[in-house]
């Protein structure tokens, strides 16, 4: 369920009316939440000081993913999955954390991990009239887009100066308003737990989104500041007597991206060229990566954590795809956008939002034209590896950094550089093997897809093999030093230039035509969400503001019922337990990728095998809500989100609580077998206390 978005070209879409909302549909705003929904459905109200709380004691991972503050001292609670990619990057051959898992006894133990953000949401403001003042009426799509970029850096940059917070201007419903979110930033973020990966990932791939589960997909880290735990003010309780069928959760998290409110035309390109695109892609890098693995155990180490996001997302492509394939889906799709549009006609008095529907199928016309050289070229499906991201970042820094903040490109301005230096300068490993073979397959795909004879084919090749310009290029560079990017950064273009790294100059090559498919698929976005925003404004006018924008990857809040399903005519119980994973492992034989740790056999007889230990709600979910804690009533912690089922993979485009389900390790099993398995009693007096004990 983690966000892992890299290829996939963003498509800013349009409203639909979400006349009637499902029971327990939504992923729903901080600054909106459905109090009357819940009151009337659940008999719920939810209270300023309650929503507060939970607001401030859910974390965001930067890295993609959610978590949740569970004690006064900074301890952060998430998936394993979650946080592996800080996991891997703390591994060595000798100390591989991912299979052997990690444990810190003191605090002194605890480690630094490399690169990891964790933000936590402190307030929220609408700033939509103000950036949609600074957009002219009349200008061209380019000067309408370099308007409200320059809007947007002002209010952030404004607001940084200001709070001293993260500050970042979200664009909701499509487009109908732009939100300003405000930020804690934590950047000295320790590893404190982690069980084995195959603990925590018991089934692999073929239990991926699938229920009955027995994943114990869970990990804690804590935030420092001035080099001591950090003293969080709203951290969660840990339930004593968890849930059970039929009670009613919350899930606070920060789901990544929804397409419930694209068009028909939009969908029908989700379904017929991006999505197919998207999947080819992650199949070509999953076999890439799974033969590299099978070469050797140190091979299968460093590619772990890459692998598994391209199993993941491939196999929830797979089920997005069924449901764009699913005639009944489409055809409720269709069906909401024809009431829609007759009730603007009859109304007679939004004619901007009449002529939104074409003018967002002309613009979805031409991205499609450009769309496939976009996502080789400026996307990066060409140049898959982190030395060549590096010397584009510092190719661009160089000149971006020379322009007015408002001119600059989003992810070069003044509020997001904190978090651009921490990632440009992180000493995470780069391995010249495995940078070799993705960039070598990179390069193979663009000469597939564009043609030997391209005219960019040729100057990327340069009259060699893709392997043998892979090789030069990766070996020639001294990007992979932080020290040398330290000194280009601050010495700017012209230390850029004079570096004559091979990367930066292949990046530099390419420059021209990759900003120049940027601007014009951004320029296409502009119109798409100029005429997004007509609609969201007649929605609004009729149906008032009482709906969920799509996601954005700003926090949300979801709620749902402990609710088991029927599946192929089979009730499927909402809960499983110990004793349920035993039993799996004993079915497949105790083989890879249903087998244990030794230290589960050995500790079996210690546990209570009736303890519960995955279960599902109806929560409104999706890739991002990973790590996302689940409460009660009383805000208390009841579970820990970590997966959907295949039924769930349509929530993407509309929601479902026949069959869609989330799954969440329950709070029970996470102590039962930190305390009875892992033997880390202490972490365990500090989840039921609050506060950490002293070590």
């Amino acid at each position: 369920m983690t966000l892992r978005s890299r290829w996939f070209l963003p498509l800013l879409s349009t409203g639909l009316t979400l006349a009637t909302l499902q029971a327990d549909e939504g992923m729903w705003l901080y600054s909106n939440p459905p109090r009357k929904q819940l009151e009337e459905r659940h008999g719920f109200k939810v209270t300023d000081a309650w929503l507060e709380h939970l607001m401030q004691s859910s974390v965001r991972f930067n890295s993609g993913g959610s978590g949740s503050f569970v004690s006064e001292d900074g301890l952060v609670l998430s998936n394993h999955h979650v946080g592996a990619d800080a996991i891997q990057k703390l591994s060595t051959p000798e100390k591989d954390y991912m299979r052997d898992g990690f444990q810190a006894r003191r605090l002194q133990d605890e480690i630094r991990c490399v690169d990891l953000e964790l933000n936590v949401l402190q307030s929220i403001e609408d700033v939509t009239a103000r950036v949609a003042s600074a957009v002219p009426k009349d200008a061209s799509a380019e000067a309408a887009a370099l308007a409200r970029r320059k809007v947007i850096a002002e209010i952030e940059k404004e607001s940084q100066d200001r709070t001293g917070l993260r500050s970042n201007v979200i664009t909701l419903f499509q487009g109908g308003a732009h939100h300003l979110y405000r930020f804690k930033r934590y950047t000295d973020v320790r590893l404190v737990f982690a069980p084995e990966k195959q603990a925590a990932f018991f089934g692999g791939d073929p239990d991926n989104f699938e229920f009955p589960r027995y994943d114990l997909d869970f990990c804690l880290m804590r935030v420092y500041e001035d080099g001591k735990p950090a003293k969080v003010p709203h951290h969660l309780t840990w339930s004593r007597n968890g849930t059970k069928e039929g009670d009613l959760t919350f899930v606070s998290g920060h789901p990544g991206r929804t397409s419930r409110l694209l068009t028909q035309v939009e969908l029908e390109y989700l379904r017929d060229v991006q999505f197919p695109a998207t999947l080819d892609r992650l199949k070509r890098l999953e076999v890439l990566l799974q033969s590299w693995s099978a070469r050797s155990p140190e091979n299968a180490r460093r590619a772990a954590d890459e692998l598994f996001g391209f199993q993941n997302s491939r196999k929830a492509r797979d089920g997005g795809m069924a449901g764009l394939l699913d005639p009944v889906l489409m055809g409720r799709k269709a069906e909401a956008e024809r009431q829609f549009r007759q009730r603007l006609r009859e109304n007679g008095s939004f004619p901007e939002a009449e002529a939104a529907y074409d003018r967002i199928a002309d613009a979805q016309r031409e991205i499609g034209r450009i769309a496939p050289r976009y996502r080789l070229i400026e996307g990066g499906q060409a140049f898959n590896c982190d030395t060549f991201d590096i010397a584009k970042t510092l190719l661009r820094s160089g000149d971006e950094r020379a322009k007015p903040n408002g001119e600059r490109l989003p992810e070069f301005s003044e509020s997001r550089k904190p978090s651009l230096e921490m990632d440009l300068f992180s000493d995470k490993p780069i391995h010249e093997d495995l940078e070799i073979l993705k960039l070598t397959e990179s390069l193979t795909y663009l000469a597939n897809e564009l043609g030997f004879k391209d005219l960019t084919v040729q100057t990327i090749l340069g009259g060699k093999s893709p392997q043998v310009r892979a090789t030069e290029l990766v070996l020639g560079s001294k990007l992979r030093g932080v020290t040398t990017r330290k000194t280009l950064y601050e010495g700017g273009a012209d230390a850029v230039q004079a570096a004559k790294d091979p990367l930066v100059e292949l990046a530099r090559q390419i420059d021209v035509e990759a900003r120049d498919l940027r601007k014009k698929i951004e320029a296409q976005g502009e119109l798409k969400q100029q005429a997004q925003a007509a609609i969201a404004k007649a929605r609004f006018a009729l149906d008032g503001a009482t709906s969920y924008p799509d996601a954005t990857f700003t926090l949300r809040l979801a709620y749902g019922t402990v609710q088991g399903y029927t599946e192929s005519g089979k009730p499927v119980a909402p809960f499983t337990t110990f004793a349920g994973l035993y039993e799996r492992n004993a079915l497949m034989k105790n083989q890879a990728p249903f087998d244990l740790p030794k230290r589960w056999f050995r500790r079996k007889s210690a546990l209570d095998l009736k303890t519960p230990y995955n279960f599902v709600n109806t929560a409104d979910i999706i890739g991002g809500n990973s790590g996302s804690p689940v409460v009660n009533r009383d805000g208390e912690l009841v579970g820990l989100i970590f997966d959907g089922n295949i039924q769930s993979l349509v929530l993407d485009f509309a929601y479902d609580d026949v069959m869609a389900r989330a799954l969440s390790v329950d709070s029970r099993a996470i102590l039962e077998a930190l305390d009875q398995v892992y033997g880390a009693r202490e972490i365990v007096r500090e989840l039921q206390s609050g506060m950490r004990p002293n070590r």
